[in-house]
């Protein structure tokens, strides 16, 4: 699968820079030894970035090889496939 709209694909790099510097703040936050609660909260934050994230991946997936005709792969292999992918994330 490629992401081929550069729309989509703006989107995703945007979230990914946003969780990416989401994560660089955290890493300072245990440098700083900053409480626990607020530290448990950003990750909580990054964990729903990266979840909106893998969901607007999914939906391009799902709109351009499980909707489209495939030469490479029958429906039913698609969609096996996209099963697995989604059964590895939390």
């Amino acid at each position: 699968m490629n992401v081929k709209s550069p729309t989509i694909k703006e989107d995703i790099l945007k979230r990914l820079r946003r969780i990416e510097g989401q994560v660089r703040g955290v890493q300072k936050m245990v440098e700083e030894e900053r409480e626990c609660h607020d530290i448990i909260q950003q990750l909580a934050a990054i964990r729903a970035a990266v979840h909106q994230a893998n969901l607007v991946l999914v939906r391009n997936y799902a709109s351009e090889c499980l909707l489209k005709p495939n030469a490479e792969a029958s429906p039913e292999e698609l969609v096996d496939s996209l099963i697995v992918m989604l059964s590895k994330a939390p």
